[in-house]
């Protein structure tokens, strides 16, 4: 096929999708979600997101293109896209009810029962950069094409205040970061069921902020006697307390210069979520608080956040606030030492994926739930290093790449 002709049927591909996006209807079931069908990514589109796609993903780290070349599982079943709107509650609220979004993928393979993957994403600085936008969101893409595209219905939860919702968002919030996922897992059924294809084995992955959030949802579902199959995560800062107050306390030249933004985004979200009005104000220098205010109601962009505020959380927070990470007693501090998502005995097989390079979380960090699974004497939990190079996004790349066998090899055993 020339180039010419193999771009221009990428177009025409993209061009589809967005036009089902807007136009087809949305599809209400008795539980009262509601799915729209966003369109089909065809094989042609599985390769450009492993190619081209991967390549613009990687641009700047590490680990590059090459490293990762030719070994993605090849594409079998173009995938079948659904957005999906449901009810959900909010924890922090009283169980208020709330209105949000996410994906599911299915392959297009005439099947009707197939294992399924509950994807966590990572942390994006746009409303609409999520599972929901499958082409505003790589990371949600390379699970379609790893896992959907072999045979795995793929689905993803925006989190309150990404996607649809309306709420404020509810970056690194523990209650409400576990039921949006938990809802999400019973919308899919419901849109599942009413296409006719019942969900098989569950498996869970997750990365970064969503490494986090696929742990402390695994932990919800083995409360609930929900199994999970398998789980793995990539960059998970399992330990919250550990991993924002050595941001804050403990600057390191590794430290990606997206951090203030994280940590900014925190503070608004725990201050909204968990009650604590004017509590941003007291961390966030005042020159800089409307700016972080406007980046976190999405006012504003990154990049005009960045040119502000630097690339140092440091120079952006007060020195008092600092310095209450010291004992970590005050009420922020003890919030973020309650959002620890490893320490429980652990039932589930479980994968933790590390980068030696990783520029977000410390490798101390991430091999913490190994330790504490092992000491607890429960489960099967391993950290499994994506090399010496690997930095954040290129262990996000090596779990997709190792997770999908590890997770083959259950569905073998049955």
């Amino acid at each position: 096929m020339k180039k010419t002709t193999f771009i221009l049927l990428l177009c025409l591909c993209a061009a589809s999708l967005l036009q089902a996006q807007t136009t087809n209807p949305f599809t209400k079931v008795p539980s009262g979600t509601e799915y729209q069908y966003l369109g089909t990514y065809d094989l042609n589109k599985m390769y450009s997101i492993f190619n081209k796609e991967l390549e613009e993903f990687l641009a700047g780290g590490l680990m590059t293109f090459a490293d990762f070349k030719g070994q993605f599982s090849t594409p079998k079943y173009p995938v079948k896209l659904y957005r999906v709107y449901y009810n959900s509650v909010i924890p922090e609220f009283d169980n208020k009810r709330t209105l949000t979004s996410g994906l599911v993928a299915i392959p297009d393979n005439g099947k009707d029962s197939m294992p399924m993957v509950s994807y966590q994403h990572g942390t994006v600085f746009g409303k609409d950069e999520c599972p929901s936008n499958p082409d505003k969101s790589m990371e949600t893409r390379l699970m379609i094409a790893q896992f959907a595209s072999q045979g795995y219905i793929v689905i993803g939860a925006d989190y309150f205040g990404l996607g649809v919702s309306g709420m404020p968002n509810s970056y690194l919030v523990r209650y409400s970061s576990e039921q949006a996922c938990l809802d999400m897992l019973y919308a899919a059924k419901d849109v599942l069921a009413a296409l006719k294809i019942k969900p098989g084995s569950l498996f869970l992955h997750g990365w970064s902020q969503g490494g986090w959030t696929n742990m402390t949802f695994l932990r919800k579902l083995e409360e609930m006697n929900i199994p999970v199959t398998a789980a793995s995560t990539a960059s998970a800062p399992v330990d919250a307390f550990g991993t924002t107050d050595r941001w804050v306390n403990n600057y390191q030249p590794i430290d990606a210069v997206y951090i203030p933004a994280c940590f900014s985004n925190y503070l608004f979200a725990l201050e909204y979520y968990c009650q604590m009005p004017g509590f941003a104000a007291t961390a966030i220098r005042p020159q800089y608080y409307q700016t972080a205010k406007d980046f976190y109601d999405w006012k504003i962009s990154w990049t005009e956040f960045r040119k502000i505020t630097g690339d140092k959380v440091q120079n952006m927070l007060q020195p008092s606030f600092m310095e209450t990470g010291n004992i970590g007693s005050s009420n922020f501090w003890q919030i973020v030492e309650k959002s620890d998502a490893y320490r429980w005995r652990c039932h589930t097989p479980l994968n933790n994926y590390y980068g030696e390079s990783d520029e977000v979380v410390p490798v101390y960090v991430a091999k913490l739930a190994e330790g504490f699974h092992h000491l607890m004497g429960s489960g099967d939990t391993h950290a499994i290093s994506a090399g010496a190079k690997a930095d954040h996004r290129a262990t996000y790349v090596y779990s997709v790449i190792h997770a999908k066998p590890w997770f083959d090899g259950f569905l073998q055993k049955k």
